[in-house]
Parts: C-alpha cells; sequence; structure tokens
C-alpha cells in the first residue's frame, strides 16, 4: 500500500492527551443499565456530550491551533463548520488570542451559532454562508487562500485526528476490555483517531462507524474504497453531514470494520430514548451509535459495547419536537 497521506499512530495520540489532560474535561465512560438491558450485553458510554462546549471536537481545535508557529498565529486561522467544530476552534481562539474566521452553512443550529459568537468573543467572526456544509468548505478554502493564512479542518488533519483520539485513548484507559466499538463516521477524524487509541489499546476491538441515510458517503464508498458522491437530505444528524475525503477513507481501512446505517426514524428514537432512560440531551450526530444498537443493526452478539457519544448541542425546538413524537 502507498504511503497514506495522513496517518498518525498511537505516539501522536498520547501526545496529545499529554498537552490536553489538563486542558479538556475527560468524560465519564459510563456504563449504561437502559442500552445494556436492551442490547443483551454490557455497554458503556463514552459521554462526550459532557465535554466542554458539548462536543468532542474541542480536542482537535484546541490542539491543532496551539501547534501553529508564532508566525500563523499573528496571521489568523480560517475554519469551516457545522457547528461543534466551529465552537471549538472559537475556545482555543479565544484561549490562545488568535483571530479566527469561523465559516458555517446555512443550515447550522442557531445553539451553535450563539455558542460559536459566545465563546470566540472578539477573537471570532462568524460568517453564514447559503449553501451545504460542501459549498461552505470549498468558500472557507477560497477565503484562506486570499488571505494566506491557515486554513483549520475539522478533520482531514493528522494533528486533529490526533486530538480526536484521545477520546478514545481515555475511553480503552477505563474499560480496556470493550470488545465492540462504534463511532459516528462523520468527515473521518474522530472514528479514525478512535481507531488508533482503541486498536492500540486493545487489538482485538472490532470497529464500526456509524451514519444516516441521509448523509451516506461513508456507507455507499467503503466496498470500492474509493470516495463516491451522494445525494444529500435533511437529517437531525447535521454534524455528519457533508462529504468525506479521500485520506481519511484510505485511513480507516485499516482499522475500521465497516459502516453502519440508520434511518432519521431510528436515530429521532434513541434520542427520545437517551432523554427519557438515561437523562442525556444528545444531539443527533452523537446518536448514531445508540440508534444502530437500539434497532439491531449493530453486531453486539453478547459482546462488551462501547460507543461514543459525540455531542450534546441540539436546538432546544428540535429536541421537543423529538421528545413529542416518540413518547
Amino acid at each position: 500500500m502507498d504511503k497514506l497521506p495522513i496517518n498518525p499512530g498511537i505516539t501522536d495520540v498520547v501526545k496529545a492527551y499529554k498537552f490536553l489532560k489538563s486542558r479538556v474535561r475527560r468524560t465519564p465512560t459510563e456504563y449504561s443499565y437502559a442500552l445494556s438491558e436492551r442490547a443483551g450485553a454490557p455497554v458503556y458510554l463514552k459521554l462526550e456530550n459532557q465535554q466542554l462546549c458539548g462536543s468532542f471536537k474541542l480536542r482537535g481545535a484546541l490542539y491543532k491551533m496551539n501547534s501553529l508557529s508564532p508566525e500563523e498565529r499573528a496571521l489568523g486561522v480560517v475554519t469551516c463548520s457545522s457547528g461543534n467544530h466551529g465552537q471549538g476552534v472559537a475556545m482555543a481562539a479565544r484561549e490562545l488570542g488568535i483571530k479566527t474566521w469561523i465559516f458555517v452553512p446555512d443550515t447550522c443550529p442557531e445553539t451553535k451559532k450563539e455558542a460559536i459568537r459566545r465563546r470566540g468573543g472578539d477573537f471570532t467572526e462568524l460568517v453564514v454562508a447559503d449553501g451545504d456544509y460542501d459549498f461552505t468548505e470549498r468558500a472557507a478554502h477560497e477565503y484562506a487562500e486570499s488571505l494566506g493564512i491557515t486554513y483549520v479542518s475539522s478533520f482531514e488533519d493528522a494533528t486533529v485526528v490526533a486530538g480526536q483520539g484521545t477520546a478514545g485513548f481515555e475511553m480503552f484507559m477505563d474499560e480496556p476490555e470493550i470488545e465492540l466499538l462504534l463511532v459516528p463516521a462523520g468527515g473521518g477524524g474522530l472514528m479514525n483517531g478512535v481507531a488508533i487509541a482503541a486498536k492500540a489499546l486493545n487489538p482485538n476491538v472490532e470497529i464500526w462507524g456509524v451514519q444516516t441515510d441521509t448523509s451516506n458517503p461513508w456507507v455507499v464508498s467503503w466496498e470500492g474504497g474509493s470516495v463516491k458522491e451522494v445525494e444529500y437530505g435533511e437529517t437531525l444528524a447535521d454534524g455528519l453531514a457533508g462529504g468525506i475525503p479521500q485520506s481519511l477513507l484510505s485511513l480507516a481501512k485499516l482499522r475500521v470494520k465497516g459502516i453502519l446505517e440508520v434511518t432519521e426514524e431510528e436515530l429521532a428514537a434513541a434520542i427520545a430514548f437517551m432523554h427519557r432512560e438515561q437523562h442525556q440531551v444528545i444531539e443527533g450526530a452523537g446518536a448514531v451509535g445508540i440508534a444502530a444498537l437500539l434497532a439491531g443493526k449493530a453486531p453486539v452478539g453478547g459482546r462488551r459495547t462501547g460507543i461514543v457519544v459525540s455531542g450534546g448541542n441540539i436546538d432546544e425546538a428540535k429536541l421537543l419536537k423529538v421528545l413529542a413524537e416518540n413518547r
């Protein structure tokens, strides 16, 4: 196999953990009685919805921005986000004193837009693009190039992947005997980072990515190993919407078993189940692994199962609607 353009290892994840351990919250790896009963096997949740800024994204954003040279910091950075990465970058911008332009698609929830503005303060300028995530990402790249400044990817970056992997590192330090692991697929940064840590600490663990049928480039691209275009629809998992890079698809092929697909109805039921049974507020992107388990799509087979719950930033109106429709 040709050398991968992005290929961090466990040493990179450990370095990231060393830096981040005093700067981010070590979220709990919590046993779920309700999900274990439904699955017929022990189920553990890595609750990144309890992370500072409400998602795992702070890990990669802060680690990446801290790695910039003084010259890069002085010029500022540009990024694109569906909301959670933007919050992480905004927090890092304020802490490190770096001017930041954060592009978000017009579908970005108001909760996330307001959080970006609040967390970044005077160091952050929010730019709302008139298009979907892929359109917005192109616009952000063009803006960064026009200014000659650094673009901070939310996933296609070895430093970001290593930072996200610290969530998996913590999880397997807490529960090293997890046999089956479900991770939101998204752009691939979290899934690959967690897979690097998980496989290093437990080589026998089986890892599955999860996404929705309304935004499923991982599903359609997986078998052939080359990225394919898909039609995108409305989704509760706005944090997972958009295309994927070939670099992270190739990297995932080294450690990830496959990709599971859930429906929007199954996702809504999972959000409601976790609110009702676990008293956890979880956004759509964070609930896909739970949805796969509840729908019987995860190959549990009695195995000790871990689920990465990636975030909890869901608009109140959207949450109330989901709860009302899934009593």
